[in-house]
């Protein structure tokens, strides 16, 4: 990993008020990085940036949604105004739709889904990437998912939504990377944050939210164009893309861990 990546970079990080990306902001404050906390809960908010303080790390709060540009785009105006310019941007911010209403297919409920985890990062790429361009570098980091390879039971919304931030970032790179701009499609298994909690089945290859953090900031310092993780899932479910339908039918039809 190159060690100092962060030193200095300024880092404007969505989802940062709890779980994966509450860890995320530590663990990069810890190597150096300037941030830039962004969700809708600002007593949250303060709560990760007094813990970045408490590593002799610097940030600043920033409460907004996701899903309204506008307010997104003045968050990282904002931010840039303090600081000078955006180095890297991670869209994290995401939910997992695990209800009745959003996998009986409710138009309302599942638009929430795609509209925070795809819009959403839609959304923060549109606050950052203009400035990134002028400057002649940048860092977009999607965090997508391994949910996104195929579409999973009872996930019809999550899938669909981690599918569609795959190939849009990955679309990203194509454009943009002649420009200076790195991009870097993260795509995790089941890692203990909020979105995992309260399932009744046990989650195969379940890692710590430290854990899982600290391989996310290692693959953004590796300015790696793709990683997935942990290699057990992420093998069974690259060898699941290949599978016929009718095979991957009867075979993701068994799966609970969505109870």
């Amino acid at each position: 990993m190159a060690e100092d990546y962060f030193k200095e970079k300024t880092v404007f990080l969505t989802g940062a008020s709890s779980g994966i990306g509450a860890e995320m902001a530590v663990q990069m404050a810890l190597k150096g990085a300037k941030l830039g906390l962004v969700a809708r809960r600002e007593s949250e908010l303060e709560r990760v940036a007094e813990a970045v303080r408490e590593v002799g790390g610097e940030a600043r709060v920033f409460p907004a949604d996701v899903t309204e540009a506008a307010s997104l785009r003045a968050a990282a105006d904002a931010f840039r105004s303090e600081f000078g310019s955006i180095d890297v941007m991670i869209a994290n911010a995401g939910v997992s739709g695990n209800n009745r209403e959003t996998q009986m297919i409710a138009p309302e409920s599942v638009a929430k889904v795609i509209g925070i985890n795809l819009l959403g990062a839609v959304n923060s790429v549109a606050a950052v990437l203009p400035e990134m361009l002028e400057q002649g570098s940048g860092h977009l980091v999607a965090i997508s998912s391994l949910a996104g390879y195929r579409g999973l039971p009872k996930s019809a919304a999550y899938s669909g939504s981690k599918a569609g931030m795959t190939a849009f970032f990955e679309s990203l790179r194509v454009d943009f990377g002649p420009n200076g701009i790195d991009v870097s499609i993260i795509a995790p298994g089941f890692i203990k944050t909020p979105l995992t909690s309260g399932r009744k089945k046990k989650l195969p290859f379940l890692l710590e939210t430290e854990d899982g953090a600290a391989r996310i900031v290692r693959a953004i310092a590796d300015k790696k164009k793709f990683y997935a993780f942990p290699w057990q899932l992420a093998t069974i479910v690259r060898i699941s893309s290949i599978l016929p339908p009718s095979i991957y039918d009867r075979i993701a039809g068994r799966a609970r861990y969505r109870e």
